[in-house]
C-alpha cells in the first residue's frame, strides 16, 4: 500500500514537473519590460533563456524519477502527452492575460502603451488581441472534450476552461483588432465542425438539406456585411494595408531568393521605385507610410529568407496540422489556425511570446510525443552555451543606457549624448531608431560626416523618410548640393505626401551656390498648395518661410 502510495506521488510529481516545464517557456508572454524603450523585447528574450534552463532542470528530475519507478525506457525518453502540458499552459496564460486586460480596461492596471488603454503584457492591443484570439480554440476544445464525459475530473476541467473563454471573450472586442476576430472565429469555428456528431450531422443534412443550404447563404452575407463593417470601421488603415502587400510584392519580386539587406532596405527601395514612376492612385499617396513590420508574415519570409523558404515553411506547417486532425488534437490545430490567419494581417513573430507558443504548438501536433527529452536538452544547452543568453543581456544593459541617452538627446544636450551613443553603439548597431538618434544628434552637433555614417546604416533598418531628410541636410552643411538633392528627392518619392522633403529642397533651391529658379518655383508651389495629411503649425511655418523666399524672387 505504502509502496502504491509513494509511486502515485512520483507520478504526480513527474507530471507537475513537466507541466512546469512547458509552462515556464510560455510564460514568456507575461515578462514586461516598461523600465526598456517602447517595442523592445529583448527582456522576454532574456526570460526565455532562464525559462529554458529551468525546463531542462524539470525535465532531468522528471527522468530521474521515472527511472527509480522503473519505467520503461521508451517512457522515460518520449514526451508523451506533451499536446496536454501545451494545451493547459496556453489556457492558464490566457486566463492571466485576459485578468490583465480587464484590470486595464478598468483602471487597476496601467497599460504598456500611453496611447492605448488595453495592450495586456504587450505594447500594442493588437498582438494582445491576437494572443487570445489563439488561446480562444483551445478552451473551446477542452470544453467540447469534456462536456461528453461523466467523471468529476471533466466536469471540473469544463468550469475551469468555460471561465477562461468567458473572460477572453469579455475582453477580445475591446481590443478593436478584426484580424483577432476573424482569427478567433476561424479557430472557434474549425473546432466545432471537428467536434460535431457525424451520425446525427448526416441524417439532419438529409432531412433540413434545403435549411443548411439557406442558413449557409444567409452567414455568408452576414459575413460579407461584417467584412464590409470592420472595412468602413478603419478604413485608411485597411487601405494602407493593402498599399503595405502591394509594395511588398513588388519588392519580393526584385528579391526572390530573400534580400540580405532586410526588410526596410528592401521596402524603401520598392516604395521609391514606385512612386518616382508617377503612376498611382490618389489614395496611395495619402495612405502610404514608413512601416516598421509589413503586417504579414508570408509575406516577410518571402522578403526576407525567399520564396522557396516560405513555401517549405507552409508546408511542414500543413504538415503538423495534418498530424494533429489526425490524432483528433483539433484544440493544437485551431490555435495554429488562429495564428495563421492572424499572421496574415499582423505581425506576431516579432514577440517570442509567439514564437515560443508557435513552435510549441507544431510539436503538440504529434511530433512533440516522440522527440526525446535530451534533445529538447539539447537545445536548451545550445541556447547557453551558444551565447545567446548573454547577448540577450549586454543588448538589455545597452537598451538601459539608451533610456538614459535618449533624455539627454531630448533635452539638447547632444555632446554628452553622443558619448553615451557611442558607448552602446556596438550592441544597438542594429536597431534603426538608435541608429538614427545616434546620426540626428551628432547633426545637431555639427559632425555632419559622422552623422552620415550612422545614417546610411539605419537606412537599412529604417523606412522612416526622415532619415533621407537628416543625411541631405548634412550633405548641404558640407555644400555638397548635389547629393543633398540626390537624398531630398528620395525622400520625395518615398512618401510624396509629406510637404517637409519639398520645403527642404526649396531652401536648398535657394542656396546663392546652388541657385534653381525654375526648380525652387516648382517646389515651392508644392509646399503651399499641397494638401497637408494632417494639419499642424509647423506645416504654416515652413509655408511663411517658402513665402518670404517667393517674395525675394518677384
Amino acid at each position: 500500500m505504502i509502496r502504491l502510495w509513494i509511486h502515485r506521488v512520483k507520478d504526480v510529481m513527474a507530471v507537475s514537473l513537466l507541466f512546469a516545464a512547458v509552462c515556464s517557456l510560455l510564460g514568456v508572454v507575461g515578462v514586461t519590460t516598461l523600465e526598456l524603450p517602447v517595442g523592445e523585447n529583448v527582456g522576454q528574450w532574456i526570460w526565455l533563456g532562464k525559462s529554458t534552463l529551468f525546463s531542462a532542470a524539470c525535465i532531468i528530475i522528471t527522468c530521474l524519477l521515472q527511472l527509480v519507478k522503473r519505467d520503461s525506457l521508451k517512457k522515460v525518453m518520449c514526451f508523451f502527452h506533451f499536446s496536454v502540458y501545451v494545451s493547459w499552459s496556453l489556457v492558464l496564460w490566457g486566463s492571466v492575460e485576459a485578468v490583465w486586460g480587464l484590470r486595464q480596461l478598468y483602471g487597476f492596471s496601467a497599460s504598456g502603451h500611453s496611447r492605448y488603454a488595453l495592450t495586456g503584457s504587450f505594447f500594442n492591443p493588437g498582438p494582445y488581441a491576437g494572443y487570445l484570439a489563439m488561446v480562444l480554440p483551445v478552451c473551446l476544445h477542452l470544453y467540447l472534450r469534456a462536456r461528453k464525459e461523466r467523471f468529476v475530473r471533466y466536469k471540473i476541467e469544463k468550469v475551469v476552461v468555460a471561465v477562461a473563454g468567458i473572460l477572453i471573450l469579455c475582453v477580445l472586442p475591446a481590443t478593436m483588432s478584426r484580424s483577432a476576430w476573424v482569427a478567433a472565429a476561424v479557430g472557434c469555428g474549425w473546432v466545432a465542425y471537428m467536434h460535431r456528431d457525424k451520425s446525427k450531422w448526416n441524417v439532419l443534412w438529409k432531412r433540413y438539406k434545403r435549411r443548411f443550404i439557406l442558413w449557409g447563404v444567409s452567414a455568408l452575407f452576414i459575413l460579407m456585411l461584417g467584412g464590409a463593417g470592420a472595412f468602413l470601421l478603419k478604413p485608411d488603415s485597411a487601405l494602407g494595408r493593402l498599399f503595405l502587400w502591394k509594395i511588398t510584392c513588388r519588392a519580393v519580386v526584385n528579391y526572390p531568393s530573400g534580400c540580405d539587406k532586410g526588410f526596410a532596405f528592401a521596402y524603401g527601395e520598392a516604395q521609391e521605385d514606385y512612386f518616382v514612376r508617377g503612376d498611382y492612385e490618389e489614395w496611395e499617396e495619402r495612405v502610404a507610410g514608413s512601416p516598421e513590420y509589413v503586417f504579414n508574415e508570408y509575406l516577410s519570409l518571402a522578403l526576407t529568407e525567399g520564396v522557396v523558404v516560405c513555401i517549405i515553411v507552409l508546408v511542414a506547417i500543413g504538415t503538423c496540422l495534418w498530424m494533429g486532425a489526425k490524432r483528433g488534437r483539433y484544440g493544437i490545430c485551431g490555435a495554429i489556425l488562429s495564428l495563421l490567419i492572424f499572421s496574415f494581417s499582423s505581425y506576431p513573430m516579432y514577440f517570442p511570446a509567439f514564437v515560443v507558443a508557435g513552435i510549441l504548438l507544431l510539436l503538440a501536433c504529434g511530433v512533440g510525443d516522440f522527440i526525446y527529452k535530451p534533445l529538447i536538452l539539447c537545445i536548451c544547452l545550445i541556447l547557453w552555451i551558444g551565447g545567446y543568453t548573454e547577448k540577450w543581456k549586454q543588448e538589455e544593459d545597452a537598451c538601459r543606457k539608451w533610456v538614459y541617452a535618449k533624455m539627454f538627446y531630448n533635452s539638447g544636450a547632444y555632446k554628452v549624448a553622443n558619448k553615451s551613443y557611442g558607448e552602446i553603439y556596438p550592441v544597438l548597431k542594429e536597431k534603426g531608431a538608435f541608429l538614427f538618434e545616434y546620426g540626428h544628434s551628432l547633426y545637431k552637433s555639427g559632425f555632419y560626416n559622422e552623422s552620415n555614417k550612422y545614417l546610411k546604416e539605419a537606412c537599412l533598418y529604417s523606412t522612416d523618410p526622415m532619415v533621407l531628410n537628416i543625411i541631405g541636410k548634412n550633405y548641404q552643411e558640407l555644400h555638397r548640393y548635389e547629393q543633398a538633392e540626390a537624398f531630398f528627392l528620395r525622400s520625395v518619392h518615398r512618401l510624396p505626401g509629406r510637404i517637409y522633403p519639398y520645403y527642404l529642397l526649396a531652401n536648398l533651391y535657394a542656396e546663392p551656390e546652388f541657385y534653381r529658379p525654375d526648380k525652387l518655383k516648382k517646389v515651392a508651389d508644392v509646399v503651399l498648395t499641397k494638401k497637408p495629411k494632417v494639419h499642424s503649425t509647423a506645416i504654416e511655418e515652413m509655408r511663411k518661410e517658402i513665402k518670404k523666399i517667393v517674395n525675394k524672387l518677384e
